[in-house]
């Protein structure tokens, strides 16, 4: 079995696992490399692949409905997408959260998700996805797709058989040989809740990339276990936890965790250029190598 298992993020549904190696082994090999390690022969390098699980069986399409401001369901969707434009707004205006500074959903300024009249935040929603539209993060991503991305954090915090089917595909990646985990996105929440449901798994290391885990009254505070007095549960048997995240990243709100994980978290930032979010970049960053070198050495 595999001795370093990577986890995807959200938007993945249109490929599968073999795909998602073709991209991920010369990437995480290249990381490890540049961190100045050999790398992890290819055969050591497996993915876990939940993508498909968000598509009805037999429907399987490059083609998305045509979804808009109207698709946004109130409540977390809503959330989720204020808190996007006002990080992606902060981070255009080189402002940024300050170090330790915690991102907090309830708190965004386009109140979307607490507007009575349908019509009005409706329109505060079409506000939103303008105002993403004109940033550097979201500046190519149609409605559809920024749409698809809201209901796949949705569905995962809010389907309890969606939600036990990704993490038995990341436990059936796991084998005994296995001590990195690497997750990437909302790969990142799949990933600490299959560790702390079994902490039986042989993992030692545990290394997220542009991970929304900390964001609070969407993410953070619907994790299981829930996190006790604002502090979540540190997942059994892992010795080494490494959070590598772009500062320029959207979606990994707040970009450190030790506040709400513990101290053990070692909170990196780097600089991913123009692809902010992509998981190739992180990979291929030298800190990541070296996170993933410690957990193989």
């Amino acid at each position: 079995m595999a001795r370093v298992v990577v986890v995807h993020g959200i938007g993945q549904e249109f490929l599968g696992p073999e795909q998602m190696r073709r991209d991920v082994v010369p990437a995480l090999r290249d990381g490890v490399l540049l961190a100045g390690s050999p790398p992890p022969a290819p055969e050591d390098i497996a993915c876990a692949f939940y993508g498909d699980l968000f598509t009805e069986p037999g429907t399987r399409s490059d083609d998305l409905p045509p979804w808009d401001e109207w698709d946004v369901e109130e409540g977390l969707e809503a959330k989720l997408l204020d808190a996007w434009r006002q990080a992606a707004e902060e981070a255009e205006d080189g402002a940024g959260a300050e170090d330790g500074a915690e991102a907090d959903a309830a708190g965004t300024r386009g109140v979307i998700g607490h507007v009575a009249s349908r019509a009005l935040r409706v329109e505060r929603v079409r506000a939103a996805l303008d105002a993403l539209a004109g940033t550097r993060f979201f500046g190519r991503v149609s409605d559809r797709l920024l749409v698809l991305a809201l209901r796949q954090v949705r569905r995962y915090l809010t389907e309890p058989a969606l939600r036990t089917a990704a993490q038995d595909r990341v436990a059936a990646a796991i084998g005994p040989d296995t001590r990195v985990l690497v997750a990437h996105s909302l790969g990142s929440v799949v990933a600490y809740e299959t560790l702390c449901a079994r902490p039986e798994l042989p993992v030692t290391d545990l290394v997220t990339l542009g991970s929304p885990l900390g964001l609070r009254g969407i993410v953070f505070d619907r994790l299981t276990p829930a996190p006790v007095d604002g502090t979540a549960r540190r997942p059994g048997g892992i010795h080494r936890w490494t959070n590598i995240a772009d500062r320029g990243d959207v979606v990994a709100l707040p970009d450190r965790l030790a506040p709400r994980f513990g101290a053990a978290v070692s909170d990196q930032r780097i600089d991913n250029g123009t692809r902010m979010h992509d998981l190739a970049r992180y990979l291929t960053a030298p800190r990541t190598g070296t996170a993933i070198a410690r957990g193989l050495g």
